[in-house]
């Protein structure tokens, strides 16, 4: 028995799961149909899915063509500003600032840290993963939800049990998070980028993934009513693959997205007890956001470099035999692997935060290693004609400074899936958000104001003490992978490091934009429904059946 932040772990019991979860990979091309599922060693026959057979998640049809194809559209590539650095944060008294270019941290600069208008409020765990969630449950418990695995099964063999499943914390009190539980279901045992969160309804759900694609269970756990213990709904293999994932915000629509092959996977969890697929395309996805209303998808295309807008309102209408529909692509000058598209408005206007993971010559060996991606804002009030209006990225991405860094053997500048380079990005409202926050691997968190959306700029930054690792290849430096999460009464930022774990932040007052977000996201979206373009859901009640 080891013990996880204060939490009993089990060892035998999670060899168990791993077991399993080796069985299910091993057994990757007999996963039943849905109409022939079986409960899954450990997990009760009725929480895995009883439904009619549906050919839409039999592994078996892989090659045989079924799903829709949409109609694929040609890419775009519209007027973009130049690509130049974000201006850099201006450091307050206090700040203990990275010693060079922005974004650059070379070897020993930071085993203390460095910060920008940053306060430490607490930290926790010692790994990280790529999703960190915030959530106040119906009884005002507040919590927050991170996966502790860069890669299964690598970080879950760890002897003490760090590195194991989707963490729980009580965070009724940010200076001392409280771990309550840890989720070991065999998806969240190994998510890689799909956990999700649906604040409207409580629901928390993550599909099997890794680097590439794993074959499509998928975990439903209920957390509003008390979200320390959340509670197995259901796991069952419901979509044909997952890596990462979208949610419709009114919790209805789960999307399984595989990444490594086209393949999106809508999954009806109106009954999140009995999952089940309504939809399979044979679309390239990386990560996707749904619109408020879930009648637009916002793909970025990891093979494509583009981000693709896709009509799904067929299916958030449940008609029968639903047709996605493509309406734009858009590509743009840095493109390398878009890894997420998030949609909001400023001032009623309609924009997209889309940001890239790595740099071109991650996945193609003819690319240009010095090519980052990082972020952008995308203006989408015309659908079918997108354009980049303004770019999020540091001095360090910018290929000259870029080059200069890795030859100087910078630390994690020699890993093609790490170095001076986006992950992920999040805002702290989908209405007029004013604030960015961003994980940028080695460079570790950066916050941009956006208040101008045109002339974006660095406000603040924190760089977590650098630490040998096995997932930095034992050169200290940060891992900083995982979307943010906000706590915007408090000046809050939650985010979590590969290699070190769960961090809370308090930005500086006098740098948080004033007109930022002060509630959560789904508040501030009941609030301004007056500004969406389109009509908005039936808000539903949740499911306690």
């Amino acid at each position: 028995m080891a013990r996880h932040g204060g939490v009993a772990v089990n060892l035998a019991q999670v060899t168990r799961v791993m077991v399993i979860v080796a069985a299910v990979l091993a057994g990757a091309l007999m996963v039943p149909a849905a109409g022939s599922a079986q409960s899954l060693p450990g997990y009760p026959l009725q929480n895995v899915l009883q439904e009619p057979p549906n050919p839409l998640n039999d592994l078996f049809a892989l090659g045989q063509g079924e799903g829709q194809t949409p109609l694929m559209l040609p890419e775009q590539r519209n007027a973009e500003p130049p690509l130049v650095a974000t201006p850099r944060a201006h450091c307050l008294p206090g700040s203990r600032p990275e010693p060079g270019i922005q974004g650059r941290v070379p070897a020993s600069s930071a085993t203390g840290g460095l910060r920008c208008n940053v306060a430490l409020v607490s930290h926790q765990g010692a790994s990280g993963g790529f999703k960190v969630f915030r959530y106040v449950d119906t009884h005002r418990h507040a919590c927050a939800f991170y996966d502790t695995t860069l890669l299964f099964p690598l970080n879950a063999l760890h002897p003490d049990g760090v590195s194991v499943g989707v963490a729980v914390l009580d965070m009724s009190d940010p200076s001392h998070p409280v771990q309550t539980d840890t989720l070991t279901a065999p998806p969240m045992l190994s998510p890689h980028e799909s956990l999700n969160l649906n604040v409207r309804r409580g629901l928390l759900a993550a599909v099997n993934g890794n680097p590439a694609t794993e074959p499509g269970v998928v975990s439903i756990y209920d957390v509003h009513a008390d979200c320390r213990r959340p509670v197995l709904q259901s796991t069952a293999p419901v979509a044909r693959l997952g890596h990462e994932s979208g949610f419709s915000a009114d919790g209805r629509t789960f999307y399984a997205t595989s990444t490594a092959m086209p393949g999106i996977t809508a999954i009806d969890v109106a009954n999140p007890r009995a999952p089940h697929a309504i939809w399979q395309g044979n679309v390239l996805s990386h990560g996707m956001s749904l619109s408020d209303d879930g009648n637009r998808a916002y793909i970025a295309d990891p093979l494509g470099g583009d981000m693709l807008t896709l009509d799904t309102s067929d299916i958030q209408a449940r008609k029968p035999h639903p047709q996605a529909r493509e309406i734009s692509r858009l590509t743009w000058a840095s493109a390398s692997i878009p890894q997420n598209a998030i949609p909001f408005t400023e001032h009623g206007k309609r924009y997209v935060l889309e940001f890239d993971e790595y740099n071109q010559g991650t996945l193609s060996p003819t690319g240009n290693p010095d090519a980052v991606g990082a972020g952008r804002i995308i203006d989408i009030s015309s659908e079918a004609r997108p354009h980049v209006v303004s770019d999020l990225r540091l001095q360090i991405n910018q290929a000259a400074d870029h080059r200069a860094a890795t030859a100087a053997n910078d630390p994690g500048t020699q890993n093609p899936a790490q170095g001076y380079a986006a992950h992920y990005c999040n805002l702290p409202s989908r209405v007029d958000p004013k604030l960015v926050a961003c994980s940028f691997i080695a460079s570790g968190l950066r916050l941009f104001n956006i208040s101008d959306l045109l002339h974006p700029r660095e406000i603040a930054y924190f760089v977590a003490p650098t630490r040998p690792r096995p997932e930095n290849g034992y050169m200290a430096s940060d891992y900083a992978m995982s979307q943010p999460a906000f706590a915007p009464e408090q000046h809050e930022i939650w985010y979590s490091d590969g290699t070190t774990g769960f961090y809370v932040l308090k930005v500086d007052k006098r740098v948080w934009p004033q007109t930022a977000a002060s509630r959560p996201r789904h508040q501030s979206r009941r609030r301004a429904r007056s500004h969406r373009a389109h009509h908005s859901a039936a808000r539903l009640p949740r499911f306690t059946g």
